[in-house]
């Protein structure tokens, strides 16, 4: 007698999928949705678990999202081959037990191995987070095959189930990134995201262990689930506060009684003198200094913009120096805004307008010929976001100025300093005078740091500003001097600018 399309399928031990416990449609939909959601969660998160230790890049992120699609296409291809050969009723809640479990491992791995290689061996990092990523992605990917076999009966519900399952896991993802993205990130700690995720899944996979084998199988998953939460609890911490954005924290410099350092995730980002903010410790932000007093004399009070806040640096500087100047601020990171307020002597008013916004947004909304200076110091990780870049805001910077104004830009590259060289000659073709101001060395390609870029409608003073360079650091400022430094670097545009490409790495 042939197979008719109401013989319930059966797995290699005979056990019929419709027989004995199973899960209702709601369950499955439930299972599938929450499982994909977990993956996408987990994937997001994990970005920001390397950024206090590897940046945030395009080739990290682009590498974090490897991975996690790799262990989102192996969980998929053995739960489905598992489900064939073992009933799912025995595997699918050990499964969601040990996946959670799992999850609570993944930051004290993380932290220990950062700490353990901090300033160099990035790759261990990135490894430990590629493993402690991928075995638990790799687990929860499996269930939606697994729900998809126990709610096979029939050959006829066959496209109907799949179908159903897979929409319903694609929507979790969705759900999962969105979530993520604009609510568990921006309101609790990523500690926190991944413990609840953990929690929650060990849980959930408890639940169902205990309703198709009985509490005996979930007490080995549940034992893991124990240690990786104590782990959690005693492992380091590489930052005091976590922002939307950032690993943050503030550190008080024993050599000045004022001085602190802002730390952003790996790298120091502000230094802060309560006491003195006319002191610059940076020699980046003495370049600016030289830059802006050189340009104007004296003591003359400025409409500055700055895009990218940080510890406010250079706004608190031109207060103390230019009374009356009017500084505005646009920084994306909410977070940094806070920490400024409370612990950098930021005081918002009339002379400092911080807003909270993504700082290209913010130079189109300026009305033309506004500022008289422009500081563009944004940054993640080591680069300039690369949407910060490109001619089309330069163009928009300059609309901006009043015609005689001044544009500054913060860059950091390496040798051969592709980035810098391509900034420089995006700055140009915008700006009729351009010049550069770094270390001897630097210039000349036997080392990097900082590139600050000038640009303006008017001829740049630059005997004012090597005046105030006092030597320490060296002002290109002929076009001759300008070319040889840019060489055949390119002109970044929206459409074309590879900046994490042309970025030198940071020498470990």
């Amino acid at each position: 007698m042939s197979e008719t399309a109401e013989t319930p399928a059966q797995h290699p031990s005979g056990e019929q999928i419709s027989g004995g416990k199973t899960v209702g449609d709601k369950v499955a939909i439930a299972l599938a949705f929450g499982s994909s959601a977990a993956v996408l969660v987990l994937e997001l998160v994990s970005l920001r678990l390397v950024a206090p230790y590897l940046g945030l890049t395009l080739e990290t992120n682009t590498a974090v999202i490897g991975v996690a699609l790799a262990a989102i296409a192996t969980g998929a291809m053995m739960g489905g081959k598992f489900a064939d050969a073992v009933p799912p009723t025995r595997t699918l809640g050990p499964l969601i037990m040990f996946g959670g479990a799992l999850v609570l491992l993944i930051l004290p791995v993380v932290r220990w191995t950062g700490e353990a290689v901090r300033g160099s061996a990035g790759d261990a990092v990135f490894l430990a987070v590629a493993i402690a990523l991928f075995l638990p992605a790799s687990l929860l990917a499996a269930v939606t095959p697994m729900v998809t076999k126990l709610r096979l009966s029939t050959l006829t519900q066959t496209g109907t189930v799949v179908g159903r399952l897979s929409a319903y896991a694609t929507v979790g993802a969705i759900v999962g990134t969105v979530l993520t993205g604009f609510v568990f990130v921006a309101k609790v700690p990523t500690s926190t995201i991944v413990l609840c995720l953990g929690g929650v899944l060990v849980v959930g996979g408890a639940a169902l262990t205990i309703y198709f084998r009985g509490l005996k199988a979930a007490a080995r998953p549940l034992v893991l689930a124990l240690i990786g939460t104590g782990l959690t609890v005693v492992a380091p911490r590489p930052c005091d506060i976590e922002t939307a954005y950032h690993c943050a924290r503030v550190v008080a410099d024993p050599n000045r009684e004022g001085g602190r350092t802002l730390y952003l995730d790996q790298l120091r980002h502000s230094y802060v003198d309560l006491n003195d903010p006319e002191h610059l410790e940076f020699e980046y932000t003495k370049d600016f200094g030289a830059a802006i007093d050189g340009s104007w004399p004296g003591a003359q009070p400025l409409t500055a913009l700055h895009i990218g806040g940080g510890g406010l640096t250079m706004p608190h500087y031109l207060t103390a120096t230019r009374p009356g100047t009017e500084n505005k601020v646009y920084e994306i990171d909410s977070g940094v805004i806070e920490i400024d307020k409370a612990e950098l002597g930021a005081e918002p008013g009339p002379g400092l307008d911080l807003q909270v916004r993504d700082g290209r947004l913010g130079v189109r909304s300026e009305p033309a010929d506004s500022r008289d200076l422009v500081v563009m110091d944004a940054f993640g990780g080591v680069a300039v976001p690369w949407h910060l870049t490109t001619r089309e805001v330069v163009a928009d910077v300059r609309r901006v100025l009043k015609p005689d104004g001044l544009y500054l830009v913060n860059v950091i590259d390496y040798p051969p300093q592709a980035f810098a060289k391509a900034e420089t000659r995006t700055l140009e073709a915008e700006f009729p005078h351009v010049a550069v101001i770094s270390r001897p060395n630097a210039l000349s390609g036997a080392e990097g740091g900082n590139f600050v870029l000038l640009a303006s409608d008017q001829p740049i003073d630059a005997a004012a500003i090597r005046q105030r360079l006092a030597g320490r650091s060296t002002l290109l400022s002929d076009a001759p001097a300008v070319q040889s430094f840019i060489g055949a670097g390119p002109v970044l545009t929206d459409d074309y600018a590879p900046v994490d490409q042309l970025l030198t790495p940071y020498p470990s």
